[in-house]
């Protein structure tokens, strides 16, 4: 055989190698935005205390504080869950997973939609903006606009495949988060929010479902087989 000729690669080295990079990117990202996020949450907390509750749920420093401080239910509930599933008789690893699936998923998107759906300063005064030209708010999102839109639906799409086995594919999680977010920017123009819906919000926000869900491919169900 020539020795110069190219081996094959095997799809599992190129997964490994693809998830490596995804998630080397993530920690870059992370470690790059920590001292901001800390920076914010320390100037914030109080602020947001003092506002009330207006503004722990009608702010985005509110809500981010919101979802921090639901961390210790969320642990609750992924024991309750585990525990019960664990007394059906399934197997621990499988349970715990499942649960952890379950809460992550609630826990890492819904403060995100609630944002995007919250009403700007003229809600319902000026009608529905629409920007349908691809990449041209990208521009204008800046870092922080860019990752928090990567961010909206990433828990989706790292534990949406860990829980259901139909969704254990990468071209359907991009599916699933692209159609999420485009209802999201639909509702935005029908209820009037006085927000821009645009295409690259869709596009940026299922791209973040799709690396999110690289980073946990070795976790997912295999698709003849789901959670109960």
């Amino acid at each position: 055989m020539d020795q110069n000729t190219a081996l094959p690669t095997s799809p599992r080295r190129v997964r490994r190698a693809v998830r490596l990079v995804v998630l080397t990117a993530l920690g870059a990202a992370a470690a790059a935005f920590a001292p901001f996020v800390l920076r914010m949450f320390v100037v914030s907390v109080p602020m947001v205390v003092r506002g009330g509750w207006y503004a722990w749920f009608w702010t985005f420093n509110g809500v981010m504080l919101t979802m921090v401080a639901a961390l210790p239910l969320s642990a609750l509930t992924v024991w309750f869950l585990t525990r019960r599933r664990r007394a059906a008789g399934l197997d621990p690893v499988r349970a715990r997973r499942a649960s952890l699936a379950e809460v992550g998923m609630v826990h890492g998107t819904v403060p995100w939609v609630w944002l995007i759906m919250m009403p700007g300063a003229h809600a319902g005064e000026v009608p529905g903006r629409v920007s349908l030209v691809p990449l041209v708010d990208l521009v204008t999102m800046g870092p922080l606009g860019l990752a928090g839109n990567l961010l909206v639906f990433a828990a989706l799409g790292f534990f949406a495949p860990m829980r259901y086995a139909a969704l254990a594919s990468l071209p359907r999680v991009l599916a699933l988060g692209a159609g999420l977010s485009a209802l999201l920017e639909t509702l935005q123009y029908v209820l009037r929010l006085d927000r821009v819906s645009s295409v690259d919000d869709v596009l940026v926000n299922a791209t973040g479902a799709a690396l999110a869900a690289l980073a946990s491919t070795r976790w997912w169900l295999p698709r003849e087989g789901a959670a109960k």
